[in-house]
């Protein structure tokens, strides 16, 4: 199932606590593009729902309708710098049709 990096859940609890949304989960909404890739910039917090799909994980409540499941599964979520003091959400996501998984370095 969907995983957070340590980094991404610092800043998901941070986020919440500076929006007076503590307590609420984030809620993710990926939408499929024309070519089959994912984008993820749909998300925020929100209450829990009856028929959400619920993850917790580190200290962070992640919900997402049913129909996300397959989409989210194995994916993993991290808060990188991109650039010089540019920070992003980046989802590593092995359902994503154009996915090269990272290399060690």
């Amino acid at each position: 199932m969907l995983k957070l990096t340590k980094r991404a859940a610092t800043r998901i609890l941070k986020a919440a606590e500076q929006g007076n949304m503590t307590g609420l989960a984030l809620r993710l909404a990926p939408l499929i593009k024309a070519d089959g890739s994912l984008e993820y910039n749909k998300m925020g917090f929100d209450e829990i729902k009856k028929n959400d799909i619920h993850i917790h994980c580190e200290g962070v409540d992640i919900v997402f309708e049913p129909s996300y499941k397959d989409l989210l599964d194995g994916a993993v979520m991290d808060f990188i710098e991109i650039e010089k003091d540019n920070f992003t959400y980046v989802f590593l996501n092995p359902n994503e049709p154009h996915y090269v998984p990272p290399t060690e370095e």
